[in-house]
């Protein structure tokens, strides 16, 4: 960690399906799906870590990882003369011929990587939530406290904690009495009953307690071998665990608006409302933050053109677009072409999508290369599009990379 501080190990666990996002998982990873225009979930957690000084970091990959090692290995280039890195690691099966059980797992399959540093802490959080974070705050807390394990949470309506896990904090309101995995009716918090805290699934371990805690659970043989279902109970039971408030986490150049955004971007609902979130006047999650950015790598392209009386309004726009039709409310990546009489309304186009002359688009997020073709039509007609495409619990239509389009 930069600044003397002591050392650290960033650990990113970016190895699940993420089948509830399909069909923008068909063919890749979820921490590689593109957010915000340009950017890929993996970039949020990794600048997060880098702007706070963790700057040896390795990945856990496992699931059709190519695009996602891709990205990291072009984008993610650290400075190897302070032996600076962050490395995709994929599965190696170090012990036995099997993938990963889960991410404890996958965390104990790659003890190599933890005895190679020698780190006082090892940072592990996930990889695929769309947030800002100064990890450093956690970390002082985490050394301060003296735990095994200090893990990130988050407050939420106690009507949503099914999809979560829940922390239960003690008096002292940091101790964590217990950890309820998905439960249907938690205890509300003492100082509002009807929000509990969801774990953010970020941690922080001091390494002997962690190593430990990996070794206890591969030694159990119902256990289900994940961080937040085996090893934070385990660790809360053992008096090791810590709870740190996300709500007091603070980063430079944070607006009102912004401060304590957290999203879990799991479900097609989920990651088409926080795109949403980007493109207000006052947006709820601010990108343009330059004091503590997000980071990432979209090529060499020319800048936005628009031609042929193409107009654009509460949009995010990203190089290399040509707009020549009518786009609103909407997220572009890179190379979107929009042709004339086209409209484009409250969706989210990836790369190099195409939009034919006198076609509509609404209420969609069109994965890249998609072609649609002139005249046609998508979030018009719902029952069409039911037959037809990917519709999500919201009402939100969604194409796979190169879908075609009737």
């Amino acid at each position: 960690m930069r600044g003397g501080g002591p050392s650290v190990l960033g650990i990113v666990l970016a190895g699940g399906e993420g089948k509830r996002l399909m069909p923008l998982t068909a063919d890749r990873a979820k921490p590689a799906v593109t957010f915000g225009g340009t950017y890929r979930l993996v970039d949020f957690v990794l600048s997060n870590l880098v702007n706070a000084g963790i700057l040896r970091i390795c990945v856990l990959t496992q699931y059709k990882s190519h695009s996602l090692d891709r990205h990291i290995t072009t984008t993610w280039r650290m400075s190897s003369l302070l032996g600076n890195y962050v490395t995709p690691v994929p599965a190696q099966q170090r012990l036995g011929p099997r993938w990963y059980l889960g991410s404890a797992d996958a965390i104990l399959q790659s003890l190599n990587l933890i005895h190679d540093e020698r780190p006082e802490y090892v940072a592990v959080f996930g990889a695929d939530h769309v947030y800002r974070m100064d990890p450093r705050q956690m970390l002082a807390q985490h050394v301060e406290s003296g735990a095994g394990v200090t893990v990130a949470g988050i407050r939420v309506p106690r009507a949503q904690s099914s999809s979560f896990g829940v922390i239960s904090a003690g008096p002292d309101g940091q101790t964590v009495r217990r950890f309820l995995e998905k439960p249907a009716d938690p205890p509300g918090l003492a100082d509002d009953p009807e929000q509990v805290f969801a774990s953010m699934g970020n941690y922080v371990f001091t390494t002997k307690a962690l190593i430990e805690a990996l070794q206890r659970d591969a030694e159990d043989e119902h256990s289900v071998h994940d961080m937040g279902g085996s090893i934070l109970p385990q660790l809360t039971e053992r008096g090791e665990a810590q709870l740190y408030d996300f709500s007091a986490n603070h980063v430079p150049g944070e607006t009102s608006r912004d401060r304590g955004y957290w999203r879990d971007v799991g479900t097609l609902d989920a990651y088409y409302d926080a795109h949403m979130d980007l493109i207000a006047e006052r947006p709820a999650f601010n990108l343009y933050n330059r004091s503590w950015p997000i980071y990432t790598h979209s090529g060499q392209l020319s800048p936005a053109r628009f031609n042929a009386g193409g107009i654009a309004g509460e949009s995010i726009i990203s190089a290399g677009c040509l707009i020549r039709g009518q786009v609103t409310r909407s997220v572009l990546s890179p190379g979107v072409v929009v042709d004339p009489g086209a409209v484009v309304q409250g969706s989210v186009l990836h790369d190099n999508v195409h939009i034919g002359r006198g076609a509509v688009v609404r209420g969609a997020v069109l994965d890249k290369n998609v072609d649609v073709p002139p005249g046609a039509t998508i979030g018009v007609n719902p029952d069409r599009d039911v037959e037809l495409y990917t519709v999500s619990q919201g009402g939100v239509i969604a194409l796979g990379k190169g879908q075609r389009v009737s």
